[in-house]
């Protein structure tokens, strides 16, 4: 049976799954694997507007995946945790895997 604790472990874990769960902050996670970066770089690499790259930044520094820091005007912001890089290069490799087995399948056509 599931514990009270796993139970809050997995919600927790859900939390974090769901703020990357959107191209832009998959994107933003990319560009962010490198070093810390202020807005403007961050909008420029992903083609959209500060406005929206700061609601997408907000979401991920609530649920705890980036850091940020005032360097004067700007906002910096960071990875919090690295290791979500490891993340999305398993989800890289699990799409690898679902176009090899398509390929499988339409030559069986």
């Amino acid at each position: 049976m599931l514990t009270e604790k796993r139970r809050l472990l997995f919600e927790k874990q859900a939390e974090i799954v769901s703020a990357m769960a959107h191209p832009i902050r998959i994107a933003i996670l990319d560009f962010l694997k490198d070093g810390e970066r202020c807005v403007c770089d961050i909008a420029k690499y992903v083609g959209s507007e500060r406005s929206n790259v700061s609601r997408h930044l907000s979401i991920m520094v609530k649920a705890g995946v980036l850091d940020c820091r005032k360097k004067g005007l700007w906002v910096i912001y960071r990875l919090r945790a690295r290791c979500i890089i490891n993340f999305l290069s398993c989800a890289t490799a699990c799409l690898k895997q679902q176009v090899k087995e398509d390929e499988k399948l339409l030559q069986t056509l």
